[in-house]
């Protein structure tokens, strides 16, 4: 069974350092055959839905890569269907790196993580930016109240290929709702114990 993210990334140089250090073999078994990992699945979808921030990668005119941060709240980055992703984009330094690239090379490459639980999703596709005057419809769709700012435009991701990372390595992390919803009930409880306590002293 074939893996569509390894038949695009690994390349002829890819392999020679495979077989230089001993893992092309492993590689080996899964490309070729029938294709997977082009079309999101349930697991897929709701791992991207969660995510609250993740990386966007595409190459300039020059070759350089450029990676950018992108957040928000969670579900900001939406599953329009099994090989369809779409984010808002709002203001910032107004530098517009990532959309020149994209005009000369749609090629992007997204990396989502889950510090919390260990988990990595790798994503290769093709963007295309939204404008209002293009599609009003699927901007309005991408704003919600929640959101930092006023959407200035969108960026749709046709869904080439995926794959998931191994844990290993991963640090744990957590963000501050996360601890909030983590330590709250032990302040609770700190405060029901306090007062007990207190109640105790009196009598």
């Amino acid at each position: 069974m074939g893996n569509r993210y390894l038949e695009l990334a690994v390349t002829d140089q890819v392999k020679q350092m495979q077989e230089r250090f001993g893992s092309r073999s492993a590689y080996a078994r899964r490309e070729g055959g029938a294709v997977v990992h082009d079309r999101l699945g349930p697991e897929e979808i709701a791992f991207i839905q969660a995510q609250d921030t993740f990386f966007l990668a595409s190459v300039s005119e020059t070759g350089w890569p450029y990676v950018q941060h992108r957040g928000g709240p969670k579900g900001f980055l939406q599953v329009l269907d099994p090989n369809t992703i779409a984010f808002p984009e709002f203001s910032g330094n107004r530098q517009y790196l990532s959309f020149g690239n994209i005009l000369s090379n749609p090629r992007v490459s997204l990396f989502l993580i889950d510090f919390r639980n260990r988990e990595r999703l790798k994503i290769f596709g093709r963007a295309s930016l939204v404008e209002s005057t293009g599609n009003p419809d699927l901007l309005k769709r991408l704003e919600s109240a929640d959101l930092p700012s006023k959407v200035e435009r969108g960026m749709v991701i046709q869904v080439e290929a995926f794959d998931w990372n191994c844990s290993q390595y991963i640090v744990p992390r957590f963000s501050s709702d996360e601890v909030r919803s983590l330590v709250e009930p032990l302040k609770q409880r700190i405060k029901e114990l306090e007062s007990m306590i207190a109640n105790q002293n009196v009598r």
